[in-house]
């Protein structure tokens, strides 16, 4: 039919998703929400915390992170067969930022999301 859209199409998901399986989609999934919580917490949380919370060296850290995870996200959802080296790097960065996240406390949401970021990532660069 001339002049059909893809957006015209009843599998639209179908068509914008056919090279991410489950396994990419959860990474991709868990890439993201890391990024969002990273963002905010380093942006809002840490800063009205201070203290440690609010050191430079924790922000950017934080800040990091959250732009490793989008990127991360991003080189996945356009099918790059780079994925696999940044999912190894994001692994690590996601790791460093749970742990300094977690020792110094009231942080739990950041600590969870990126201990899940960390493994999904880990088993996408496997």
């Amino acid at each position: 039919m001339a002049g059909k859209r893809l957006l015209d199409t009843p599998n639209l998901q179908e068509a914008e998703m056919h090279h991410t399986n489950p396994d990419m989609q959860a990474c991709i999934d868990a890439c993201l929400r890391c990024y969002q919580e990273c963002l905010g917490m380093s942006t809002s949380h840490c800063l009205e915390m201070g203290g440690e919370h609010a050191k430079p060296a924790h922000i950017q850290l934080m800040q990091a992170c959250a732009e490793t995870c989008r990127a991360t996200a991003h080189v996945m959802i356009v099918g790059s067969r780079h994925h696999r080296h940044l999912c190894a790097e994001c692994a690590d960065i996601c790791t460093d930022c749970a742990d300094e996240c977690e020792r110094l406390g009231d942080m739990d949401s950041c600590v969870e999301a990126c201990r899940a970021c960390a493994e999904t990532c880990r088993q996408m660069a496997a």
